[in-house]
């Protein structure tokens, strides 16, 4: 959700902030803003826009951004509505009644009414609609109670409900920047260069100036100075926290030679997949290692939660955890886990499936794994993020840095993850599948990025259907046993980026609703590869075309039966059909694209959507 960037050092800070921020913009936002100590006058300097960065941009074309020579501090913010209208008075950075106190804030403060009618009462005059500003006015009051900058600060989280990332500066501490992290609303990040701090909503908002970071956990309180950063928790004890290392290289961060950061993402999947794999498996012994996993007993059941795109990967892992381990699978969404009172045992594991970590209902879910004493894995993208850390046990992405709004390559390498987990888990189950089959489940892997590689050669379709359907309104995306879920996810992508209304289904399911939609203006999307339930989808493909409807069918490569009964056949390499949906996935994503770029949609940043979901 909200991007935050904050730095102190040598630079002029104003260019780093806003450099960061857009590093940030996949993060979903509608206004912006900065704040920026001006050293000389003592005094906040503020600018705030509605709508893209680039119009917060043009309002700081003219300003002076020579470094200081003492120093230079600032903190900027791209902001994702929740409480108050999309204008600039509602947009970050708040200020208290003062202006000595100026804060940036991600999250959700639930009792905040409460708060602003005591604050009211005793005099305090709001200048915003947002939750926000009550957190700043609370620390101001704090201060004049008596309390120095960082127990003002402890003292306000204390007395908020819900989760929130927050940043504050004080006009009179000019070297001093405090940042804290409440609950699951998004990550806090502070990056450590060579003479200078810098705090972020995530890895990306960083890197330009340094790969050396920290991450906050819940109900901890940075305070960050040039030289000087330390770390407490809300009770007043000192943390010592790791410096992590961060791999991603900034340009991997950057579009390169292709028009959108979706486009790119889409076009690195062989790759993001062979790191997946690299290390972790031995084809000559069939045996798969998992750096962040420990042995142990077998799982009586494994929960797979998760949001969105993840939630829709659970379902293909459960075909295969079950299949190769032989271990039930349940899945859910996360946001709806928690409040139907599961029935877990301290035999269980929760997997959550982030490629963020810092999903709020995929965090809370997990914590409610624990609390019922289960085991709790992650998959996730992000290195060092909330969900990676809590985790007893975590397999990562290895996708690198995943810009785009829709989700490509960490769905790919998630469901990847999973088969690797399914071969991990039947290597210690002994009702798992024969070691003849977990040995030719594993080589199967072998194949996989150049099977990717492949469909990722194939272009000239995606234009020709994107130009016949662009202006339909209606699309139904069709698939059954392993396959059934990549129609759900070809129908979201659909959704998300060209603004169509989509469905997926169960193709068994067509005849009990869905077909009383199919005439000649309904397009439907039938995933029909060669297995098991092959001859079912012929079959339904016969019935969509009975009833006078367009069939775009993806197929596996040599069946010409297909062409015949299909309007449109997008073909892939015939693979095992446990690893089907990695490659059937893959047009899902690319129709939706030129979809979407056909009907002239913001393709990285589509409206309303937000790539980290981190406030529920």
């Amino acid at each position: 959700m909200c991007g935050i960037v904050g730095y102190i050092g040598p630079q002029a800070a104003v260019p780093v902030v806003i450099s960061g921020l857009r590093k940030l913009e996949y993060r979903g936002y509608d206004s912006a803003g900065i704040a920026k100590i001006n050293p000389d006058s003592g005094t906040f300097e503020i600018e705030r826009a509605v709508g893209k960065l680039i119009n917060l941009e043009r309002k700081l074309s003219d300003a002076d951004h020579t470094p200081h020579q003492r120093l230079n501090i600032a903190m900027g913010h791209t902001r994702w509505a929740t409480h108050g209208s999309v204008t600039e008075r509602n947009a970050h950075p708040h200020v208290s009644m003062s202006g000595r106190i100026a804060i940036v804030q991600n999250g959700i403060v639930e009792n905040f009414l409460e708060l602003k009618h005591e604050l009211q009462a005793e005099g305090v005059v709001f200048t915003s609609e947002t939750d926000t500003e009550v957190i700043v006015q609370l620390v101001e009051k704090f201060i004049h109670g008596g309390c120095d900058f960082e127990k003002a600060v402890h003292m306000t989280l204390a007395q908020l409900r819900g989760s929130s990332a927050v940043v504050l500066l004080n006009l009179a501490e000019p070297g001093t920047m405090i940042a804290a992290r409440l609950g699951n609303a998004g990550g806090v990040v502070v990056g450590l260069g060579d003479g200078e701090v810098l705090v972020a909503s995530d890895v990306p908002g960083v890197l330009e100036c340094t790969r050396k970071v920290i991450f906050l956990d819940s109900h901890e309180v940075v305070v960050a100075k040039v030289g000087d950063v330390k770390v407490r928790r809300l009770n007043g004890d000192r943390v010592q926290k790791e410096v992590h290392t961060i791999a991603w290289d900034p340009v991997a961060a950057e579009k390169g030679e292709y028009r959108h950061f979706m486009q790119k993402e889409i076009f690195e999947q062989a790759r993001a997949i062979t790191d997946t794999i690299r290390g972790r498996v031995d084809f000559e012994q069939g045996i798969v290692t998992l750096e962040g996993m420990k042995p142990g007993p077998t799982p009586r059941k494994i929960f797979s939660i998760g949001m969105g795109t993840s939630s829709i990967s659970t379902m293909i892992g459960k075909f295969m955890i079950e299949n190769l381990a032989r271990v039930p699978v349940e899945v859910d969404y996360a946001s709806e886990f928690r409040y139907r009172d599961p029935l877990i045992t301290p035999n269980d594991v929760v997997l959550g499936i982030t490629q963020s970590g810092e999903t709020a209902d995929t965090l809370a879910a997990m914590q409610e794994g624990r609390e019922k004493g289960a085991k709790i894995w992650a998959i996730v993208n992000a290195i060092g993020s909330q969900a990676q850390r809590v985790a007893d046990g975590n397999i990562t992405m290895r996708s690198g840095p995943e810009i785009s709004v829709a989700s490509t390559k960490a769905f790919t390498t998630s469901v990847v993850d999973q088969y690797l987990l399914a071969c991990w888990l039947a290597q210690q189950n002994a009702n798992g599948s024969t070691a003849e089959a977990q040995h030719l489940a594993i080589s199967d892997l072998m194949h996989l990025p150049g099977l990717v590689s492949i469909m990722l050669e194939k272009n000239n379709i995606y234009d020709e259907l994107a130009n016949i359907f662009h202006t339909r309104e209606h699309f139904l995306f069709l698939g059954r046993g392993i396959n059934y879920p990549v129609a759900l996810e070809g129908a979201l992508k659909m959704k998300e980026i060209s603004y169509i209304h989509a469905e997926g289904y169960p193709a068994g399911e067509m005849k009990h609703g869905p077909i009383a939609l199919i005439d000649e203006n309904m397009p439907v999307v039938c995933i029909c590869v060669r297995d098991n339930v092959y001859e079912k989808m012929v079959s339904q493909i016969e019935q969509v075309r009975a009833r006078h409807g367009t069939v775009i069918a993806i197929a596996t490569e040599g069946d010409t039966d297909i062409s015949k009964k299909a309007d449109h056949v997008i073909y892939v390499p015939e693979a095992p059909a446990m690893l089907s949906p990695v490659l059937t996935a893959i047009p899902m994503q690319r129709l939706a694209y030129h979809m979407a770029l056909r009907r002239g949609c913001d393709v990285d940043q589509p409206r309303n959507l937000a790539k980290s979901v981190t406030v529920e």
